[in-house]
């Protein structure tokens, strides 16, 4: 697609206040494929402002009204799947047929949900003499990462619509194009001027402006742990509602009557998927002692399978943080089985997929979120070792467990402290909660319980 110039903003392509832009880089190539402005608190003032002055409309329009926008948004969505597709393959570096299946397929999921849920929700019920409203919470300022580009402004925008809220969105410098994409899809859909506004723009500048305005009512945000601290703080200090969705570390517990063949190479293509770029990727594996070099051979032998499969990391910044962390555990102690440091392409942002064996719960590599294609592999000697472990960083996002029933595998699981956890396998679910303990974020997304994040409640008695 050709990049716009200007803001989407109360239903139409405005100049930007300021004239600075923002290369976007493609990371396979490292060549500059287009440019968009780099949007100021001018941007993102006259977008709350068109944010509010719709918000009355809109949260008065009838759920069913609304679900009828968002399942037209989801037939754009479809119709334009591989311009999205496209788009997402040459700002992000994904591979095509990955771009096609989860880059444009799953937000396609994710609206056609809330086109539901927007339909069939209890916006109000009867407890006792009161009547209980569900009423929109007003406007979001959305803040969204590059990884998931189209998932991520999916899965805070439909349900922000669903619930009657007007929202300002601010996307990841690296993948404006995707933003820019959407916007005309909401514009094709028939949302009313207002209701969706978007400002690209770096966070220091615009994503700040916009998580501090007086005009925004709650901010959603996903990315690093350490920017979800200033976020929060600064809602804190205005009695601001925050969703936020941060980092993980998760665990992929083998237990000893697991299948371990297939709980290594499902666990390894886990975090081979999208570069490693996935902040619920499981990228500890905790082996039992009695299994543990069967596992290690196992997992470098999956991970030579992704060596031409996976595409580049996002840009110079994230390469060269990925391989600094190889570097790390290195130099630590871990053993290296596969991939490494050294180049895989004389161009473009590309790192091998890595295995560390000898990995030890408190090394750096088993602790911090990576965000690349490297796998830990880490040893217990019994389940209370394994669940210490599993439990014993910072984070709780996602993670793994895998025994010979589901019954032991879910036991395992009730003890972690996480948010999701896959039992011996177990498919996504658009429809459940997602969200983390710990410092893996506030809030949940998807489903229902993305759409409470919402809503606030109003209750009558008689």
């Amino acid at each position: 697609m050709k990049a716009h110039d200007g803001m989407y903003i109360d239903g139409a392509w405005r100049p930007a206040a300021g004239r600075d832009t923002i290369a976007v880089v493609n990371p396979v190539d490292e060549q500059v494929i287009a440019r968009v402005p780099a949007g100021t608190a001018e941007d993102v003032d006259a977008a709350v402002r068109a944010a509010r002055a719709a918000l009355p409309g809109w949260a008065a329009t009838a759920p069913a009204e609304r679900a009828a926008r968002i399942a037209a948004l989801r037939d754009v969505l479809v119709a334009r799947k591989d311009e999205i597709a496209g788009t997402v393959t040459a700002e992000l570096g994904a591979p095509l047929p990955f771009a096609q299946l989860v880059h444009a397929g799953l937000p396609i999921l994710v609206a056609g949900s809330y086109a539901e849920l927007a339909a069939s929700y209890a916006f109000e019920e009867k407890v006792g003499n009161s009547t209980v409203y569900a009423e929109p919470v007003g406007v979001v300022g959305a803040i969204t990462p590059w990884n998931y580009p189209l998932h991520q402004i999916v899965a805070k925008v439909a349900p922000a619509l669903a619930a009657g809220c007007t929202v300002v969105l601010k996307p990841a410098e690296d993948t404006p194009l995707t933003a820019q994409l959407f916007a005309e899809a909401v514009d094709e859909a028939g949302v009313p001027a207002g209701v969706f506004n978007l400002v690209t723009g770096l966070g220091p500048v615009a994503g700040q402006a916009l998580a501090e305005h007086d005009g925004v009512d709650l901010v959603s945000f996903t990315g690093s742990t350490a920017v979800g601290r200033r976020i929060g703080a600064a809602a804190g200090a205005a009695v601001k509602r925050v969703a936020l969705e941060l980092g993980g570390k998760s665990a992929n517990v083998i237990l000893p009557s697991a299948d371990l063949a297939k709980a290594v190479g499902v666990g390894v293509a886990n975090v081979m998927g999208n570069s490693g770029q996935t902040c619920s990727a499981w990228t500890r594996v905790l082996v039992h002692t009695s299994r543990y070099d069967e596992a290690v051979a196992l997992a470098a032998e999956a991970a030579a399978k992704y060596g031409d499969r996976i595409g580049p990391l996002v840009n110079a910044k994230q390469h060269a943080r990925v391989r600094g962390y190889i570097e790390k555990g290195v130099a630590e102690g871990a053993r290296l089985v596969a991939g490494g440091t050294e180049a895989p392409r004389e161009q473009g942002y590309f790192v091998s997929p890595t295995v560390f064996a000898d990995v030890t719960p408190k090394m750096t590599i088993a602790q911090e979120e990576i965000f690349g294609p490297v796998v830990s592999l880490i040893r217990y000697e019994d389940e209370d070792d394994a669940l210490r472990i599993a439990n014993g960083t910072v984070y709780g996002l996602a993670g793994a467990v895998w025994a010979g029933d589901d019954a032991e595998a879910v036991a395992f699981a009730r003890r972690m402290d996480t948010g999701q956890v896959d039992i011996n396998g177990g498919r996504f679910n658009p429809l459940a909660p997602f969200g983390g303990y710990k410092q893996s974020g506030v809030g949940r997304e998807l489903g229902s319980h993305g759409l409470a994040e919402y809503l606030q409640t109003k209750s009558l008695q008689f």
